[in-house]
């Protein structure tokens, strides 16, 4: 089974195209669900990136970040409907009310941030870290040490969250139980954080060393090999996030 964020091989279109040009439609597409309010627009920003998932047989993938977000983006949602009193009147609260222009809101805050997140995770899973760090450096002449820097913190991420559950289930061997409510978990989880902060400065120091050794600060943007041509569909893809750019920002001037 594929673990977050690791790179899946594959086919599909977004497999193959220029990892430089994956990346900048994905900022696109984000920053584009922040500049619209059209809630028809941004559900179809989230359809449009569900279908890419499908297309690279992701779909699960894309599921999971989206439970995972929608969680997360909850309690946005919440202050936002409770702060935001527009619309017909629903519920009366002592600082003002809830209406309808509220609801929208809270749904307006959830599918951004699901919309705005999918693609950009796509980004890692068909894309593999090295082909990212060094089309950065190559194309868009980005300084080696920060790409790096990149990479290494999205490669982490997938490393701590194991470490994290390899510690809970020493935990649970040992007859700690996890189960309860979200209060009792944070509580037995903040001890956890010890030995996983003592694990993670004794990894990055070993990359550190190991990135040293390897001649790390003597790398400049001719080190790579591999070169990163842009293709038609490169080039096109690029264009149609633009365009969805523009719309999402005409779309606040439409009637």
């Amino acid at each position: 089974m594929t673990g977050f964020l690791e790179f899946v091989p594959g086919t599909s279109m977004l497999h193959r195209m220029n990892p430089a040009a994956k990346l900048g439609c994905a900022l696109l597409v984000s920053i584009a669900c922040f500049c619209t309010s059209n809630l028809v627009l941004l559900l179809a920003i989230l359809a449009l990136d569900f279908a890419l998932a499908a297309s690279c047989s992701l779909t699960r993938q894309a599921l999971g970040l989206a439970r995972a977000v929608t969680v997360f983006s909850a309690v946005l949602a919440i202050i936002a409907l409770l702060t935001t009193p527009t619309g017909a009147v629903i519920a009366s609260l002592p600082w003002g009310y809830i209406g309808t222009g509220s609801l929208t809101t809270a749904v307006l805050v959830i599918v951004r941030l699901v919309a705005c997140a999918v693609p950009l995770f796509l980004v890692m899973y068909v894309t593999q870290l090295v082909d990212i760090a060094n089309s950065l450096v190559k194309i868009l002449h980005v300084p080696y040490k920060y790409a790096f820097t990149l990479i290494s913190a999205v490669h982490f991420i997938p490393v701590f969250l194991n470490d994290m559950s390899g510690i809970m289930e020493a935990q649970t061997a040992r007859g700690v139980e996890f189960d309860g409510g979200l209060a009792r978990k944070v509580r037995l989880m903040i001890p956890l954080c010890v030995p996983l902060l003592v694990s993670s400065v004794r990894k990055t120091n070993s990359a550190a060393i190991a990135a040293e050794i390897r001649g790390f600060h003597l790398r400049t943007r001719t080190s790579g090999f591999k070169d990163y041509p842009f293709h038609a569909a490169d080039v096109a893809a690029l264009a149609a996030c633009v365009a969805l750019l523009a719309l999402a920002v005409g779309s606040n001037f439409m009637g």
